[in-house]
């Protein structure tokens, strides 16, 4: 069996908030807890997203809440070239087909109109989506248990927009696998991402990692936690306590976790005690850590 391989995998398109802090926390836990390696990718594909200098302000942020990450940060935009080759790969196995439909002409799952396109007949600009096979995808969730998702709820998916961008589904694959990433853990928000993945993992010949969802931070009215729906960002100066409070988020015990301990020192006795079993005690929580219905 491979050695653990964890990693973190902010966009920058703004300062990381509790909702990022929880899930960075999950994977640094579970990563250290079993001697594991950490590593850092900054997603970096979405150039009209992002916030210049927040991939800077990202690793200071990380910084002062104590983690520290294994090798060089990686920047999703010098893997260009794998992300290309991962495509012919892919257009040359039969898995990708061209795709000339605007999203606004469906609505849900994509139905298929363009599944009978070949690349030869079909004059840019077009997206490129995958095909996906039939039945269901089925894996293990380390904090959620056994899941299985129709591959007709999933629908085949874009790995190339229109404007030639390479999707995150693609980028995030090839990533993993070429970093020898072998747990996945974030947030929940991101569980049906999972057998999109699994796909490719397969279709590339390349080891699944394991896949661990974590609960999502919400507001009060039930919306996510996010830069779009102006989550406040990480204040350096109260690090503790914002590790203290994504440590509730996360189910974990606290209550021997002295308030005036360094981050670094926080984050030592939080691998010692990290309980994987308590992780997944609700899909979400408040930004205090209660469970939310």
């Amino acid at each position: 069996m491979a050695a653990y391989t964890g990693r973190f995998a902010p966009s920058p398109t703004g300062p990381l908030h509790l909702g990022s802090l929880v899930a960075g926390l999950a994977s640094f836990l579970d990563a250290r807890a079993a001697g594991g390696r950490w590593l850092l990718r900054i997603e970096d594909l979405d150039p009209p997203r992002e916030q210049p200098g927040a991939d800077d302000l990202i690793m200071r942020t990380l910084d002062a809440h104590g983690f520290e990450w294994d090798d060089a940060p990686l920047w999703q935009h010098s893997r260009l070239d794998a992300y290309s080759q991962a495509l012919l790969t892919l257009r040359d196995a039969g898995h990708v087909y061209p795709c000339v439909c605007a999203r606004k002409s469906f609505t849900g799952v994509y139905p298929g109109r363009c599944r009978g396109r070949t690349f030869a007949e079909t004059p840019g600009p077009y997206a490129v989506r995958m095909r996906v096979p039939e039945g269901a995808a089925v894996f293990d969730d380390r904090f959620l248990g056994p899941q299985r998702m129709p591959w007709t709820d999933v629908g085949d998916f874009i790995v190339r927009r229109k404007d030639t961008l390479f999707a995150y589904q693609l980028a995030v694959v090839v990533d993993d696998a070429a970093a020898g990433v072998t747990h996945v853990i974030r947030g929940n928000d991101l569980l049906d991402s999972t057998p999109r993945q699994l796909a490719l993992f397969d279709a590339l010949r390349e080891p699944a990692p394991t896949f661990g969802h974590c609960a999502t931070v919400v507001h009060a009215d039930g919306a996510k936690l996010s830069k779009q729906t102006g989550a406040a960002a990480l204040d350096n100066r109260v690090a503790g306590a914002s590790l203290l409070t994504a440590l509730r988020c996360l189910g974990q015990d606290v209550r021997e976790l002295s308030p005036d301990l360094s981050p670094r020192q926080l984050l030592t006795e939080a691998t010692v005690r990290w309980d994987p079993g308590r992780v997944g005690f609700a899909r979400h929580v408040s930004a205090g850590g209660a469970p939310v219905r």
